[in-house]
């Protein structure tokens, strides 16, 4: 059985690469809800979302910054770029577990500004 860290790595790096059905249907849970905005709360419209972001941006890269967890909970931060030549945003993801798989998720994103005054960067 995998760790709840390695189900969440996975889930990410799969939806990334347009494998998102399948990983939906690997980890994701009957009455998944989650709290993206720009989605109905429901698993079928941010799957949908995120397909389309998939076909839209096909030499997307995700590195996995930091991963916590604490009881039923993932935190995961990361860097996505859409493609080589942006910035990208930094994401942070908590997922919210019942057993082995999720059941509600949060995701909030940042743009990496082209220029920044913190010497220490996003990442």
């Amino acid at each position: 059985m995998s760790s709840r860290k390695e189900i969440v790595r996975t889930f990410l790096e799969m939806s990334c690469d347009g494998r998102v059905r399948d990983a939906y249907a690997k980890h994701v849970a009957k009455g998944f809800k989650h709290h993206n905005a720009y989605f109905k709360g429901d698993a079928e419209s941010l799957m949908l979302g995120m397909e389309q972001n998939a076909k839209e941006n096909p030499d997307k890269k995700l590195a996995v910054k930091h991963v916590i967890e604490e009881g039923d909970l993932v935190v995961v931060h990361s860097h996505v770029k859409h493609n080589a030549k942006e910035p990208g945003f930094g994401l942070a993801h908590i997922f919210k577990f019942d057993g082995d798989k999720i059941v509600e998720l949060w995701d909030l994103a940042q743009e990496v500004p082209a220029t920044s005054p913190n010497q220490y960067g996003m990442f």
